[in-house]
């Protein structure tokens, strides 16, 4: 009876976890579909950025709808809460395009394909890992704020040495993030939900953080690896 109930515990586990990297990978899918897209739309590229403000506006709106799911999530349906992240894949697409305009296709591609293999290497080890990542998570969670603290003063003194040491400290921050939010995942998946919805809105929110993990990582090894035209 014991080894039935293990059995289906990690049938249980690896079934929401699947639902998860769907999620995910389709959010990334469609992400990179606009981004390109739009990067190849000269109308387009040119409203989006050479509009006053748009820009901006883009991007606190991506903000904010990532606030809005985070917080309302409870409350509403999977319906829309998966909406809502697809929503915020779109409008992510809408503002990575720029990179198209500093670095080159091939050297986006490479640095996408690096992402990924660190991505899935600590997502694994997130997984398969007894150590309780709490605490390591907890310091990220604090090295992540002063990593945008760093990131807005930059803005005004833009000082090299601190633009490196962000991007390296970035990365250093998202791949124990990706370790971190796998086995929350896991976690999650154990404790079990009491209704698909719920599992759902679960593999949603789940999905959003690996997401943000992934693009975060990307653009800063970008920074890195990426070959400006």
């Amino acid at each position: 009876m014991l080894t039935q109930d293990i059995v289906l515990d990690k049938t249980r586990i690896q079934s929401f976890v699947t639902k998860v990297y769907g999620w995910m990978s389709l959010a990334l899918s469609i992400t990179a579909l606009v981004a390109m897209y739009t990067a190849g739309s000269r109308p387009l590229m040119q409203f989006i950025f050479g509009t006053p403000y748009l820009l901006l506006v883009l991007f606190l709106a991506e903000l904010g709808l990532v606030a809005f799911i985070s917080g309302i999530i409870g409350s509403i349906s999977g319906a829309l809460a998966t909406t809502l992240f697809i929503s915020y894949a779109v409008l992510n697409g809408l503002t990575l395009a720029c990179i198209f305009l500093v670095y080159t296709g091939a050297s986006i591609a490479s640095t996408f394909f690096v992402t990924a293999a660190t991505f899935g290497a600590m997502s694994l080890y997130g997984y398969t890992t007894k150590r309780d990542l709490t605490t390591m998570g907890n310091m990220l969670f604090m090295a992540l704020i002063g990593l945008i603290i760093a990131s807005v003063v930059n803005m005004f003194v833009s000082n090299e040495i601190l633009y490196w040491a962000i991007t390296y400290l970035g990365v250093i921050i998202f791949v124990g993030l990706v370790a971190y939010d796998t086995q929350k995942l896991k976690e999650m998946a154990m404790v079990g939900f009491q209704t698909e919805d719920a599992e759902r809105k679960g593999a949603i929110l789940g999905a959003l953080a690996l997401y943000l993990d992934f693009i975060n990582l990307f653009l800063f090894l970008l920074r890195i690896f990426g070959r400006r035209k």
